[in-house]
């Protein structure tokens, strides 16, 4: 695995850009310089996020979503050797 994030990225198990090894560490996006913490997909080349619409649904269950269209950074906030090293054992 890299230390870049994927080009799109979903939160959703249904979607096909769904990845759970890349979302296991912990992706944060910044959109137009702001964090952003509730994302549910998005897509740097095209510069777009997906944020729920607050806590509407539709009538598959699934979040009302907005798609806003900006600067998409996306980064991990663990490394990849963080990842390797936590196995669970904490010493005290």
């Amino acid at each position: 695995m890299t230390d870049t994030p994927p080009d799109r990225l979903s939160v959703s198990p249904r979607s096909p850009l769904y990845d759970a090894d890349v979302l296991q560490r912990d992706v944060g996006i910044r959109f137009n310089g702001v964090e952003k913490n509730n994302v549910e997909e998005y897509c740097v080349s095209e510069g777009w996020i997906k944020v729920a619409a607050g806590r509407s649904l539709d009538r598959k269950g699934n979040p009302m979503t907005l798609k806003l269209k900006g600067v998409v950074e996306p980064y991990f906030k663990r490394a990849a050797a963080d990842e390797a090293g936590s196995d669970g054992d904490a010493e005290s």
